[in-house]
């Protein structure tokens, strides 16, 4: 299905969840407040105006919860998808969903009972999935069918139009049936006699370079008889770069592109990373670890508190990293004796027993505590929370393969698939690289989710760190 038509039905599916998810939310606290269900639960007798006191959370929670949806790909799928493509995302999004109205009830300091956001999550889940089913009933009706069906025509040489064919079976889209084929090597009156034919609502056309005069004659054709034409723009193969239609000027643009494309996803990215380094920054001080860590930095040797260091960002943008200094003022003298124990391969500098870091150097390199400056970072938006480890910017100016530069087309991050595999372990620079474009090429907002929360207990713990 085009990239529209998948837009306009998702963007009503977000519409009729947003109002499901509102329904959820009164139901939620219907149920917790008859008196029959919370004796059978065991649970406290509430008032009846308790909600009158959070009916306010409707309206942040209908956008919340269809966005964390969107975020689960739960609305890029075929109308008629298996069932399991549309229970797991559902479950892991109305689970996000429930987890972050426990939140706003603890942020805002709300008197509601807990098992109002238990009723909302398990109602909420129940409702749109039966609305998924009367849909999925509703379209295999013979009404629908006849519909949302559109009748198709292939068009392109003999090899194209059966690769073609082989390409559709294999992914099968229930708007589209194919009733006729065209060679372009036969006439162009025989195409329009088949358009009459077969009362053909739409074109496939696809063709190489060779038959660029023939794609033009056919698309001239299929104008003048009002029949839509889709052209398959794959002239150039690529092997890792997504295609996507845009415009420049009034005309049409292919983009290809090996980076995650900008989407709600991305744009809750940068939220997430904002607000979360501020609070961070803002608890760290409160506790206060970061003072403390200042006081130790500059009682246990001279020299400024804070190491700053050029590194490569965004597509190799210099910028200046902040950390807490972990090691002699005069380190970097140092650095060209100790190549030899340098104990990574490739352009990049680790080891492990390094001999200028300081005492409180040790500690605070066990622990990643040093890293907590770079919260600054993301706040300035050069860094991420998620994201390959930003490099300085003599070894990447050292890189002997320009394929590792991909690693630099997204944000760097405070933590990484690298630091969650057991970094200790990684030895060779390009098993790093190949991490680094796999969090890239498979990237999502619940990958993120997946690699901090992975973070915490290597943290904690203490494993991993050089």
């Amino acid at each position: 299905m085009l990239r529209r038509d998948r837009q306009i039905r998702a963007q009503i599916n977000q519409l009729a969840d947003a109002v499901l998810v509102a329904v959820s939310f009164y139901i939620a606290f219907v149920c917790r407040a008859s008196p029959s269900i919370a004796g059978w639960f065991g649970l406290d007798q509430i008032s009846a105006d308790t909600f009158d006191r959070a009916e306010w959370l409707i309206l942040p929670l209908m956008p919340v919860a269809a966005l964390i949806l969107e975020s689960q790909n739960f609305y890029n799928r075929p109308p008629l998808a298996p069932r399991r493509a549309v229970f797991w995302p559902l479950l892991k999004g109305c689970s996000l969903a429930t987890v972050c109205l426990i939140l706003a009830i603890y942020a805002f300091h709300l008197v509601l009972p807990r098992g109002v956001a238990t009723f909302f999550g398990i109602i909420s889940f129940v409702l749109i999935y039966f609305k998924e089913e009367v849909l999925r009933l509703a379209l295999k009706s013979k009404f629908a069918q006849k519909q949302y069906k559109r009748r198709f025509a292939l068009v392109g040489s003999s090899k194209e139009i059966e690769k073609m064919c082989h390409d559709l079976e294999g992914g099968r889209d229930e708007t589209i049936a194919i009733v006729s084929q065209f060679d372009l090597a036969k006439p162009l009156p025989e195409l329009i006699e088949m358009l009459h034919e077969h009362a053909i609502n739409g074109v496939i056309l696809s063709a190489r370079r060779a038959y660029f005069e023939e794609v033009e004659n056919t698309i001239k054709a299929c104008e003048l008889e009002g029949v839509e034409v889709w052209l398959l723009a794959d002239f150039f193969t690529t092997q890792i770069s997504h295609t996507s239609m845009d415009e420049l000027l009034g005309r049409p643009l292919l983009v290809f592109s090996s980076v995650p494309q900008i989407s709600w996803q991305s744009i809750i990215k940068q939220i997430l990373d904002f607000f979360g380094a501020l609070i961070l920054l803002l608890l760290l001080f409160v506790i206060p670890v970061i003072p403390l860590i200042m006081i130790w930095i500059k009682l246990a040797s001279p020299g400024p508190i804070l190491f700053k260091q050029q590194r490569s960002g965004l597509n190799g943008a210099p910028f200046t990293l902040y950390k807490f200094r972990t090691m002699i003022t005069n380190a970097e003298q140092f650095k060209l004796e100790l190549e030899a124990m340098n104990e990574m391969r490739g352009p990049v500098f680790k080891v492990t027993n390094d001999p200028r870091v300081t005492r409180p150097g040790k500690f605070l390199r066990r622990y990643s505590l040093d890293e907590l400056p770079q919260l600054w970072n993301v706040l300035r938006g050069e860094m991420s929370l998620v994201g390959p480890r930003p490099l300085p910017v003599d070894e990447v100016r050292r890189f002997n393969d320009f394929a590792h530069r991909r690693r630099l087309s997204v944000k760097p991050g405070l933590t990484c698939l690298w630091q969650v595999s057991g970094r200790n372990q990684i030895c060779d620079f390009k098993e790093w690289v190949r991490l680094d474009l796999e969090y890239i090429d498979n990237w999502s907002l619940w990958l993120d989710l997946k690699i901090l929360l992975k973070t915490v207990p290597v943290v904690l713990v203490g494993t991993g760190a050089k």
